[in-house]
């Protein structure tokens, strides 16, 4: 969780009243990456609260089946969990013979992908399109996401400067969005707007943005504190040990992501960081599925396989036992 986000807490308190966030306020670490996350959970974290990273299962659920579907799956038996998970195979299956190749898999988490992105754009335009017609305008967009700009709500004077900000930096990426210059989004240009990170002709901006929101001393750079302080601010958690991921980051800066070995991260070194050539999430995770379910490495999973190994794919009550969410038989 980012500094950035901490300072804006009053901000998503307010915003929430209104159902919609300010762009700017989702640039959380594990976001930064510019393909979108196949989970809103860290694929790798302190799950039980005693400062050893470890692998999160939740992340594999997501991945699999969309946040929405994990939630569901979180509140079934061991024995429902299972029979639905069977169901999920025959789709994933698409060749029907009785096995799931790699490619299906990665065909399958790629559309649970697509989904996720489809649902939230599909949700965020009708909240914004009061007119219902095939665009949404700059007014439109900036009077439901900073209304509190316009209304003169007391409790709101606090955070008018943040909300500034961010309204300038939401108006920035909106005038690159708008590909035709019409002063307005259509659907396609609203998808890059919302989800930039999608989008190769945005990806420019997407660094820009990343380096003003960590690079706190405003020299074009991203430095190892600023690096680090982006992840785990101390001053913020200074009554709290350091977990042991932290130094791992630090070792990543120098080793991987400050290649001229200079001290800090130039706008080419971000890029890499932001867009890895040599890295694919949905190939790595299909790859870490495979090796958890294929029992006879044979690159297929039969439903057996699947099967012994559902709680690797999908949560049930067995697996999170805390979940407060009603299950919808939707599926």
């Amino acid at each position: 969780m980012t500094s950035f986000f901490f300072t804006l807490c009053s901000i998503l308190i307010i915003s929430c009243y209104a159902g919609i966030l300010p762009t700017g306020t989702q640039n959380n670490h594990k976001s930064r990456v510019l393909d979108l996350p196949l989970s809103q959970q860290e694929h790798f974290a302190d799950t039980n609260k005693d400062e050893k990273v470890e692998h999160n299962a939740e992340y594999d659920h997501e991945a699999f089946l969309g946040a929405e579907e994990a939630k569901k799956f979180d509140k079934l038996s061991v024995e429902e969990s299972k029979e639905r998970l069977g169901t999920l195979f025959d789709r994933i299956d698409k060749d029907h013979n009785s096995t799931i190749t790699k490619q299906e898999l990665k065909d399958w988490i790629k559309s649970v992908q697509t989904r996720y992105i489809t649902g939230d754009v599909e949700r965020q335009w009708l909240q914004m399109n009061n007119d219902s017609n095939q665009e949404i305008s700059w007014n439109e967009y900036d009077k439901v996401t900073y209304y509190a700009l316009y209304d003169n709500i007391p409790e709101v004077k606090q955070v008018t400067d943040q909300y500034l900000r961010l309204q300038k930096k939401d108006r920035r990426r909106f005038l690159k969005a708008d590909e035709d210059g019409n002063g307005s989004l259509n659907k396609r240009e609203f998808i890059d707007f919302i989800h930039p990170e999608q989008s190769f002709r945005m990806k420019d901006l997407v660094i820009t943005e990343t380096i003003e929101d960590i690079d706190k001393n405003n020299d074009g750079f991203i430095s190892l504190e600023e690096f680090i302080t982006d992840m785990w601010d101390s001053n913020e958690n200074n009554h709290t040990t350091e977990p042991d991921w932290v130094d791992i980051e630090r070792k990543n800066f120098r080793n991987y992501r400050d290649l001229d070995h200079d001290g800090k991260m130039s706008r080419k070194e971000v890029e890499l960081w932001l867009m890895p050539t040599d890295y694919d999430n949905i190939q790595a995770e299909t790859e870490h599925l495979f090796h958890e379910a294929d029992k006879n490495q044979d690159d297929q999973l039969t439903k057996e396989e699947i099967l012994d190994k559902h709680d690797v794919f999908v949560g049930s009550q067995a697996t999170d036992w805390g979940a407060e969410l009603t299950v919808h038989n939707d599926l």
